[in-house]
């Protein structure tokens, strides 16, 4: 004698089952995807860092530029450097934010180094996913040119990912993406007085 709820629950499920399969069968496209995590919330940076490791683990050739941090000793750098710099090329070319750097020229003139390798790295056909860290703010500011970003977007290897992070996205980058993210603060500990902390801001 069978459990009527157990029927029930396995009829609903093998329904459900025979659904995802059919939706399933018709995602046959492959292609290099472009990502962009944006918003207010905090850890988009760290999402996209979870990308990078995920494909460390699979060996698939990967690279980081990061526009703004590159004076922090940040974890990901540590371990990816340490560990894996044969898997994952590591450029940390910022200077630090506006605010700390309190020159437009440097932040400029960083910006377009960062820029120059991240263009040098989307026309590399041997990565397999490049992480354009905090991008976004460059754009915003102007210090990089938004056309020239979406010319090499658009002619990067065909099965290359990109990742992108960063507040404010501008709508044609979020246009040209194919998967966007935005995260946005609920609460955070910063606001009630309490202030980064190593393992989980940097």
């Amino acid at each position: 004698m069978t459990d009527p709820d157990t029927d029930r629950h396995n009829a609903k499920m093998a329904k459900k089952k025979a659904a995802r399969d059919k939706i399933m069968a018709t995602k046959t496209d492959e292609k290099g995807l472009v990502i962009v995590h944006t918003g207010k919330g905090k850890g988009k940076s760290s999402s996209a860092f979870g990308m990078i490791f995920r494909c460390i683990a699979h060996e698939m050739p990967c690279a980081v530029v990061q526009f703004i941090k590159g004076a922090w000793d940040t974890g990901e750098r540590r371990i990816i450097e340490a560990n894996f710099s044969d898997l994952c090329e590591f450029h940390a070319m910022g200077e630090g934010f506006t605010w700390e750097t309190q020159s437009t020229e440097t932040d400029i003139a960083a910006a377009k180094v960062a820029w120059q390798k991240s263009k040098e790295m989307l026309s590399d056909e041997t990565l397999d996913i490049v992480l354009l860290d905090e991008m976004t703010y460059m754009v915003t500011y102007g210090y990089i040119e938004l056309d020239e970003v979406i010319a090499a977007l658009n002619n990067r290897p065909k099965m290359q990912h990109v990742l992108i992070t960063g507040r404010a996205c501008h709508r044609r980058l979020i246009e040209l993406a194919d998967t966007v993210s935005e995260v946005q603060p609920i609460k955070h500990a910063f606001k009630a007085g309490v202030k980064a902390q190593k393992g989980l801001d940097w």
